[in-house]
């Protein structure tokens, strides 16, 4: 959740961060009004049982009419007491949903609007040219036996599919080498869990606007995650992390999980928008000073991963309306596919300030001395859907596809993969 603080000694700043998103500003107003209601409910309360007490002090000495006047006049006050405090939660509760509703503020210089309305940061590398009929990924999919949608289907439903014989070896070879460059860049490798309690999935923000594209288990009350984000969120939930020697940065790999509501007839064919795929997820907690920092080195390290699998990318800075409820700000890589002949995402790194680490009780020792919220981030480092990317960009005219030399030690030396037979 945002800072109270914030919203209380700057109002206008939530308010123009609401702007941007093109969110309701008068949900500022309204936190607003219940924090004092609230807080005006709580003096009262602790008004009227100081008077009771000393109310009780006289009830001591006092003797006759006056000792049951007074005694009357204590349990008055000890019930209006009770009322003012049962009022005071009650407004506390109201308070706490409406804090609860309003998404991360934005940063300075975060493009205002909605999807359409980022700003082109960098192109990188020329998309290729062919000199022969483009294949999209699921045609040189299939020629490969890479890929098998159709059976996916047959099993599991529509947006379901699976990775056969070198495409599973390609997905593998790829988050292996996430693993590798995380690993030397600082991280922990994690195998995360995939199933998180609600409080959980509501601390890192997921369960506001866009709950119905996550998958729930009613039976258990538990929820399928669409990315490590959320288990290494609440890696350390309610813990107070010792930040003196740098972030702690960790690498999530796990299988996600999206419904994709909402997204009908999009993106059906292939495997661009699934419900279920694989991902290496770097998170990382550090201090408030040092999160805008610490987001343009995971940028890096997205850059450099993209490089070495050899696609043609640019990167956006993601409007405020398109931002999820817990980034302050989020970057997207988007590589060229040239059967789209457009730049779609690949990968994206956010900044969450102390968002979600106020919602999950995750702090740090200040500089004076006292806990105060970490900072936390994350960004993607590899996932299934860059093989379309890498297919797409590094077929050849047979419908063969050049293995990028990063990828072929990981793949035993193989350089090209070959259409089936």
């Amino acid at each position: 959740m945002i800072d109270v603080r914030l919203l209380r000694e700057d109002p206008g700043a939530v308010r123009a961060s609401q702007r941007a998103r093109g969110a309701d500003e008068g949900v500022v107003d309204a936190a607003l009004s219940a924090d004092a209601e609230r807080r005006a409910a709580m003096t009262r309360s602790e008004s009227l049982r100081a008077e009771q007490k000393a109310l009780g002090k006289r009830v001591a000495s006092a003797q006759g009419e006056d000792k049951q006047a007074l005694l009357a006049r204590a349990r008055q006050l000890a019930d209006d007491a009770r009322a003012a405090a049962a009022r005071a939660e009650e407004l506390g509760g109201a308070y706490e949903e409406l804090l609860r509703s309003i998404p991360n503020v934005v940063e300075p210089g975060v493009p205002a609007g909605g999807e359409d309305d980022y700003a082109v940061l960098r192109e990188v590398g020329a998309p290729p040219s062919f000199d022969f009929p483009v294949r999209d990924h699921l045609e040189l999919g299939e020629s490969l036996r890479a890929l098998d949608t159709e059976r996916g289907a047959k099993v599991s439903g529509s947006r379901f599919y699976f990775l056969t014989g070198v495409g599973a070896r390609l997905e593998l070879a790829l988050l292996n080498l996430a693993v590798e460059r995380a690993l030397a860049h600082g991280f922990t490798p994690m195998i995360t869990p995939t199933l998180v309690k609600p409080e959980v999935m509501a601390g890192t923000g997921f369960l506001g606007a866009h709950a119905d594209e996550v998958y729930r288990l009613e039976a258990d009350d538990l929820y399928l995650v669409g990315t490590s984000e959320v288990p290494l969120a609440g890696y350390h939930a309610g813990e107070v992390l010792d930040l003196s020697s740098g972030p702690l940065r960790y690498a999530g790999w796990s299988a996600c999980y999206r419904r994709e509501a909402g997204s009908y007839g999009r993106d059906v064919r292939g495997i661009v928008r699934v419900h279920q795929f694989h991902k290496v997820e770097m998170f990382s907690y550090c201090r408030v000073e040092d999160a805008a920092a610490e987001h343009e080195r995971l940028l890096g390290w997205e850059e450099e991963l993209l490089a070495a699998v050899e696609v043609p990318y640019r990167v956006i800075d993601v409007a405020a309306g398109d931002l999820g409820s817990s980034a302050a700000r989020k970057y997207d890589c988007e590589a060229w596919l040239p059967s789209q002949q457009r730049y779609r995402e690949l990968t994206s790194t956010s900044n969450c300030t102390t968002f979600q680490a106020r919602r999950l009780g995750v702090r740090e020792k200040g500089p004076d001395g006292a806990n105060r919220p970490v900072a936390t981030l994350n960004g993607t480092l590899a996932t299934t859907r860059w093989l379309v990317a890498i297919l797409e960009n590094h077929q050849q005219a047979d419908g063969s596809v050049l293995v990028p030399s990063a990828l072929r030690p990981l793949m035993g030396g193989l350089e090209v993969l070959t259409p089936a037979g």
